[in-house]
């Protein structure tokens, strides 16, 4: 756990991701789409993915991409980011933790 806290510490919003995953894809395009800049790491592509991939997996991701968190706070994988957009909550969450600062809704 202590190289995923060092990872998203100062950083609003980061997502583990592999390069190959449709749906962290989808989540990173989504989060992107609202102005937000998130740190994404690709964990297939770095020499310590397999390790930060166990940290996930005992955090409770499954599957172990994408992984979210906002805010340092783990939110969750791809159902969960999409439950909070269909709710409206994922702009608050993104505008509390200070990764955008602006949203206006059409």
């Amino acid at each position: 756990m202590e190289l995923i806290t060092s990872m998203i510490a100062e950083r609003p919003v980061v997502i583990f991701s592999k390069s190959s995953c449709c749906l962290s894809y989808s989540i990173k395009s989504l989060i992107s789409g609202f102005g937000a800049n998130a740190t994404v790491y690709e964990i297939d592509q770095i020499s310590n993915g397999k390790q930060i991939e166990s940290e996930l997996i005992e955090l409770g991701c499954q599957p172990s991409v994408p992984a979210v968190f906002i805010g340092q706070k783990f939110i969750g994988g791809a159902n969960q980011i999409m439950s909070l957009h269909v709710r409206n909550e994922l702009v608050t969450l993104l505008m509390n933790a200070k990764a955008i600062w602006v949203w206006n809704k059409k």
